[in-house]
């Protein structure tokens, strides 16, 4: 009786494990899906990033084929102006406050929710859900017109804080997930040994969120870096402008300088790319870890 009982569990993890494998077809098919998601990425980044080394006439002769002679001057040219490095830091700094207070309201909200029963806190998390339906251009007046009483157009503050306001719906959603999948057992230990509701957050659940922080971290930085709207109505000065409204500076009255475009577009994503893929597995393990409840 003991050998089976042993045995079993291999047996069923064996047989699983053998249930699992992909057959030829199947695995073509992945292949193939797999091959055509990643092209419909990766082509408009290399056909942009060649763009850039374009002329205009180039660029418009064959929009999609390789250069006919690099302008290696366009990128360099933008490299080299103090108004790109401007613009890169108006962005760093709108989406590093942007990032940090996202994760901080996000996190203290989601843990009361996950964690602490009072009256009405399922209607109070569907109120901030409610915000997942609607984007920022449809609150723009009453935005514009709340930032103007509160003293903070043309400021820093005047993007950062709309930027965290809509992102607290989803952000919450994460962690909430997140926290609710954490062991019970942490929790009452905790609990035994003297640790409150404050201590269990700040000691026991922030250092085990890792990855769901870096989920959000990501999503919060992205959508501040290409914010596109807001700034534009709550930013008047030019020194203040975030990099997506440095595009407009090679827009003409008459024509617009679509190789220069092309080639900041492409300078401007890379920080985004590169903290994608620094951050990608913690990413991926905060986005599964509430998909299975244990």
């Amino acid at each position: 009786m003991t050998e089976i009982s042993e045995s079993a569990p291999i047996d069923a993890a064996k047989s699983g494990g053998e249930g699992r494998k992909l057959n030829a077809g199947t695995k073509t098919y992945l292949y193939v899906s797999l091959l055509l998601v990643a092209g419909i990425v990766i082509i408009p980044l290399i056909t942009t990033a060649l763009g850039g080394f374009k002329t205009l006439p180039d660029l418009r002769g064959s929009p999609f084929g390789l250069p006919d002679q690099w302008q290696w001057s366009n990128y360099t040219d933008i490299l080299i102006s103090k108004r790109y490095w401007l613009q890169m830091g108006n962005s760093l700094l709108i989406a590093v406050f942007t990032v940090f207070l996202t994760i901080v309201f996000a996190a203290c909200a989601a843990f009361c929710f996950a964690h602490i029963r009072f009256f009405g806190s399922d209607y109070l998390l569907n109120y901030f859900l409610i915000g997942l339906m609607f984007p920022a251009a449809t609150a723009i007046l009453p935005l514009y017109i709340r930032i103007r009483d509160l003293g903070l157009l043309d400021t820093y503050w005047g993007v950062i804080l709309p930027q965290v306001a809509f992102g607290l719906g989803m952000s919450i959603l994460l962690f909430r997930n997140y926290f609710r999948n954490l062991p019970e057992e942490l929790f009452d230990a905790a609990f035994v040994d003297g640790c409150g509701y404050i201590g269990f957050f700040w000691h026991v659940t922030m250092p085990l969120s890792r990855p769901i922080i870096a989920t959000v971290g990501i999503i919060a930085f992205v959508q501040s870096w290409n914010s596109y709207i807001i700034p534009l109505i709550m930013l008047n000065t030019e020194s203040r402008y975030p990099w997506p409204l440095g595009i407009m500076v090679y827009k003409g009255e008459f024509a617009t300088e679509w190789q220069l475009v092309l080639a900041f577009i492409t300078l401007t994503i890379l920080p985004t790319i590169i903290a994608f893929f620094i951050a990608q597995k913690h990413i991926i393990a905060g986005l599964t870890a509430g998909a299975v409840k244990s």
